[in-house]
């Protein structure tokens, strides 16, 4: 186990290295440059402004330069947000952004495996033909469908809920459901059909023949193993998770890391685009190499080279 971890570590920190390099470089081959605006400045003050940020260096100096920074956890000066740096923006941003894919998360899993479940153990029963039109639907419409058909129905003809903002409990609701529908929709499914391969297994059918009732056999037999597939999967659902929190931020006026990094993106903010790039990176090798690690312990039998 040790030595699956340090072997780990090593590689998420070449992924790391990697991920920062090609979006410096990729930055700088974007067409134009952070100081154009509609009403262009002088070519005086532009200049001025790239000696002070550093743009006026050749290419290579600027890597090595923004690299070094980066290792020792320095993301530099946002070109926008004149007087802030990059880590500031992320350290107030990104709580905002992990509550509300935490609760996302949690939503998601504590609906999906239930549902997935009970799908299994009533199948071909019309419990199961619902539950499978529910997965099917949030598999097919994507997060930005669900945002603008919620807003309208619940928000603007019902007037229910909240459309902007988290100022409240209630204003988690639609956003919460937005990014939730597809993952927990997806495990059911994975649920479903793992559930049924683990029920026709030997053990399963000798714990019913010793008396065990069906709902033990499925909750307390069967449920270890056939949650194996969806921790796997809970690596993607986090990638899912933050990068769909991006287009959800924006829609429902939220102010986390997600919608800075659009406005970061419209604004040619290359140091908030590259900081928030490298930034969620590492946040989602270090999850799925947290995830590998959890699925071990869930299940001893499993090797880890």
């Amino acid at each position: 186990m040790a030595k699956y971890i340090v072997k780990r570590v090593i590689f998420a920190a070449l992924t790391i290295f990697l991920v920062a390099s090609i979006t410096f470089f990729l930055m700088n081959l974007v067409p134009g440059g952070p100081f154009i605006a509609e009403k262009s400045i002088s070519a005086q003050a532009q200049a001025a402004l790239k000696e002070k940020f550093g743009l006026d260096k050749p290419l290579i100096v600027q890597y090595k330069n923004y690299m070094q920074s980066v290792i020792q956890g320095d993301f530099g000066l946002s070109l926008k947000q004149r007087g802030r740096t990059v880590d500031d923006i992320i350290a107030s941003r990104f709580p905002v952004s992990a509550k509300l894919g935490g609760i996302s998360v949690l939503v998601a899993l504590g609906v999906g495996i239930p549902l997935g479940s009970i799908a299994a153990l009533k199948r071909g029963k019309w419990l199961d033909n619902v539950i499978i039109v529910i997965a099917t639907c949030g598999a097919a419409f994507p997060s930005f469908v669900i945002c603008t058909v919620g807003m309208y129905f619940f928000g603007v003809y019902l007037g229910w809920l909240p459309t902007m903002g988290l100022s409240a409990p209630i204003n988690y609701i639609l956003p919460v459901f937005a990014l939730s529908f597809y993952p927990m929709a997806y495990i059911t499914r994975l649920m479903r059909s793992s559930m049924l391969d683990v029920i026709g297994q030997d053990y399963m059918r000798t714990a019913r023949a010793k008396g065990l009732s069906q709902f033990s056999c499925l909750f307390r037999q069967a449920l270890r193993n056939a949650i194996l597939p969806v921790i796997t999967y809970i690596g993607p659902m986090l990638a899912y998770t933050l990068t769909g929190s991006f287009i959800v931020e924006k829609i429902f006026v939220i102010p986390g890391l997600g919608g800075q990094f659009v406005s970061s993106i419209m604004n040619r903010d290359y140091t908030v685009i590259m900081g928030t790039t490298i930034f969620l990176a590492a946040l989602l090798i270090v999850l799925n190499t947290l995830v590998d690690i959890v699925y071990k312990l869930v299940d001893p039998r499993i090797q880890l080279k």
